[in-house]
């Protein structure tokens, strides 16, 4: 699902990730953990075409059997809205819209009919609960209840391969525990893989695989 060599990432003179190799099966629900600053949140934006490893040190990304290096900006733009999902602390759903408009949305960039991508999102809704949220806004929703909101917009185009930074962070306890329950529940039911840079030991010690950044580098 993702091969990645020489994985370098420079910011001016700071040398944040240094050469990260890794390779991530199909059906995975790997967890990475480190200190803060180890680059954990640098290698997930790269490894979701967020952000561009540095060049010079010509590093290899494949996802999926696609070498991510070799795309156009907007052949890459395309290929993040139909092949990958976000999931991110801050849920970033847009105020002005009600849940199912939100979920909506990737669909719509994507060219779905409306008709299309409102039957989807409200299977997703359904799926997570939130069948009686269709119409309501994000400041009418609970913590948890925003975050699932958040995850059935990542889920919508379905994805083969979804990446969460931080997502049960700014969750209390109860509603951080379901969602990591949902992460394994939809892995099972829809066989998709799972990135997850955390700083929760619960959510990192339950994937299938953890890794471990110390210093831009994955510990073996």
């Amino acid at each position: 699902m993702i091969q990645a060599k020489n994985i370098h990432k420079y910011f001016d003179d700071l040398h944040v990730l240094k050469g990260v190799d890794l390779h991530i099966k199909s059906g995975e629900i790997v967890s990475i953990v480190g200190p803060s600053g180890a680059g954990k949140t640098t290698l997930l934006q790269i490894l979701g075409t967020l952000d561009k490893a540095t060049s010079r040190e010509k590093p290899e990304l494949r996802i999926n059997s696609t070498s991510i290096v070799e795309l156009s900006d907007k052949q890459m733009a395309r290929f993040r809205n139909e092949q990958l999902g976000f999931i991110f602390q801050f849920h970033q759903l847009l105020p002005e819209f009600s849940a199912l408009e939100n979920v909506c949305i990737p669909a719509f960039i994507k060219g779905s009919n409306k008709t299309e991508a409102e039957q989807r999102a409200k299977e997703l809704l359904d799926f997570l609960g939130l069948s009686h949220r269709y119409h309501h806004k994000p400041n009418e929703l609970s913590g948890g209840e925003q975050q699932r909101v958040a995850v059935a917009r990542a889920l919508v185009n379905n994805p083969k391969l979804i990446f969460a930074d931080e997502p049960s962070g700014n969750l209390d306890s109860e509603s951080a525990e379901k969602l990591h329950e949902l992460f394994f529940k939809l892995r099972d039911e829809f066989g998709q893989t799972f990135v997850i840079v955390t700083h929760n030991e619960e959510l990192a010690n339950m994937a299938d695989r953890k890794l471990v950044m110390v210093d831009g580098k994955i510990e073996n």
